[in-house]
């Protein structure tokens, strides 16, 4: 127990032989041991000098081992105190640990499982030193549900804002994940159509005989199951915000329809013959790469253009490290609240290998991670073990796969500059940014 021979221990119990035997069998394990048969005295003592753990019996005459916790700790508040109880007293230390104990041991015990008592409070103690608290506060009077420590955030926001005060259409680009939805609900509700409806519309969920009618509606009789008038999308949002989402997966007649109902303010509805005045302000997203889209023949020009007026690229969870952290805090007090749990925070470790990781899914994907752990963990802080995501997802992980195949940096690189070009759909810009270079350099790099 050499690790342990600074660790100071007070042994407080009213049986002088409990104590004489704690201090013995606990000094020839390398720990340095006072003992009092008083709870006055050892709170006499505990003023003049520290310890780094109050081991005490829970039954005393002058003064109860609640009573005595709770006298400690509101002088030290973050010492560690210990408890020994007798087995009929199991509830009362459950209820003193609630109360600021760090755990309880019943009697009989062995010294071997009070020694492992010590060291699980130390390890505990050592944990809750490395939690990571992180900041509350956000630039710019973000939103709650919004993270933009990150310039790139910043500045999506920034636009957002801008887009808020027009009501010129809005094309919001970007992965899976990355919150296109909450950005197209800000500019509704920075608007001045946050009293009106924001309604959601994924076309990717729509089987395409139904993408008609629920875009523009339907008169009765239109299909077999046409049983009266429905209004669609474009009607149901009223004077508010339509939000097409995946807008990338429309059929070409579709997007024509589209194009016809954001140029001539009006929509007809399936198996009608009146074209009906729609009013909605129009915010389109999509995960796909339009460019890559309009170039295949798979997105109609002219809608790109109606729809892009004001271009808002969510960057993924990857280009936004900064994010992570205040992500993490986030998603935590969220699950918590859902799964009425209460956890510290998460250590440093754990910690390190959230910002490390590449997040292929995005901020959806680290919600998910965040609330699996706090659904399965059985302890008040998080650990590295109780997040699903490799252990080795970075920089690291890349450089550790090719150092063992002897491959030449410049070769590295190359492969490393098309790899990122092709996860971006070709947008040099994009790959730029995360190459951390600027564009002029990427096309040099790319002839050479």
């Amino acid at each position: 127990m050499t690790g342990q021979a600074k660790k100071k221990l007070l042994v407080l119990d009213d049986d002088a032989g409990v104590v004489d035997f704690l201090c013995e069998s606990l000094s020839e394990r390398g720990f340095e041991v006072s003992g009092l048969t008083s709870p006055k005295e050892a709170l006499l003592r505990m003023r003049s000098d520290s310890f780094d753990l109050v081991i005490t019996d829970v039954e005393m005459p002058q003064m109860r081992g609640t009573e005595l916790l709770a006298a400690i700790l509101a002088e030290k508040p973050s010492q560690l105190v210990l408890l020994i109880t007798a087995f009929g007293s199991i509830d009362l230390a459950v209820a003193t640990v609630q109360s600021g104990a760090c755990d309880f041991i019943a009697k009989p015990f062995k010294i071997e499982d009070l020694v492992s008592a010590i060291e699980r409070a130390f390890q505990n103690r050592q944990i809750r030193r490395e939690i990571v608290r992180v900041r509350k506060t956000s630039p710019l009077d973000a939103p709650e549900q919004v993270v933009a420590q990150s310039p790139a955030m910043q500045k999506v926001l920034e636009t957002a804002r801008k887009a808020a005060g027009a009501d010129s259409t809005a094309l919001i680009t970007g992965e899976t994940g990355t919150g296109k939805g909450v950005i197209a609900k800000l500019i509704h509700d920075w608007s001045a159509r946050r009293e009106r409806p924001f309604y959601h519309l994924n076309c990717a969920s729509l089987p395409p005989t139904l993408v008609e009618s629920e875009l523009f509606g339907v008169r009765r009789g239109a299909f077999t199951d046409a049983k009266g008038d429905r209004a669609g999308a474009f009607v149901a949002a009223e004077d508010g915000t339509l939000f097409l989402d995946e807008v990338g997966e429309l059929p070409l007649e579709i997007q024509a329809k589209l194009l016809h109902a954001l140029e001539d303010g009006r929509v007809r509805p399936l198996g009608g013959t009146a074209e009906v005045p729609v009013r909605a302000r129009l915010i389109a997203a999509t995960n796909r790469a339009i460019e890559k889209l309009l170039s295949e023949g798979h997105f109609r020009q002219d809608l790109y253009y109606r729809l892009n007026v004001i271009r808002i690229e969510v960057p993924p969870l990857r280009e936004r490290n900064e994010d992570v952290i205040p992500l993490v805090d986030l998603f935590l007090n969220r699950a918590c609240e859902r799964q009425s749990r209460s956890f510290i925070g998460v250590s440093a470790a754990a910690m390190r290998r959230l910002v490390a990781y590449r997040w292929p899914g995005n901020a959806r994907e680290l919600a998910n991670v965040i609330e699996r752990a706090v659904v399965l963990s059985d302890h008040d802080t998080l650990l590295p073990e109780d997040f699903d995501v490799p252990k080795n997802g970075g920089v690291e992980a890349l450089l550790a796969e090719s150092s063992g195949s002897n491959i030449p940096l410049d070769q590295l690189e190359r492969v490393y500059v098309r790899r990122v070009l092709e996860a971006h759909g070709g947008n040099k810009a994009g790959a730029a940014r995360v190459l951390g270079i600027n564009r002029r350099t990427l096309y040099r790099k790319l002839k050479d």
